[in-house]
């Protein structure tokens, strides 16, 4: 299962991991984490991350999350993603959705 999972964090905490070791904390955990995608851009004055990750279960969103929440101070939202294969085996219950409420 996909999630897109939108990784912000407050400027000071990104100046300072910048200072530190150039974002060295980011690099590990893109490492251990092994996104699908991974993209970086300022999003209301913040530094963010926009990662696909691929996951078993739900459960496992803490191991993702942590490592954001304790380097960088980040907030975190996650949003279950598909690909178009996963909304071609959703579409007999989008299907069914229209008949009953549609």
């Amino acid at each position: 299962m996909r999630f897109l999972f939108k990784i912000s964090f407050p400027v000071e905490a990104g100046n300072a991991a910048a200072k530190k070791d150039g974002f060295k904390a980011i690099q590990t955990i893109l490492e251990q984490q092994k996104p699908e995608a991974a993209y970086f851009v300022a999003e209301n004055g913040k530094r963010t991350g926009i990662l696909i990750i691929n996951m078993d279960s739900a459960s496992d969103i803490p191991a993702i999350a942590e490592p954001w929440f304790l380097a960088l101070n980040a907030a975190i939202e996650v949003t279950p993603a598909m690909i178009p294969a996963d909304l071609e085996k959703a579409a007999p219950a989008i299907s069914q959705a229209v008949k009953t409420y549609g």
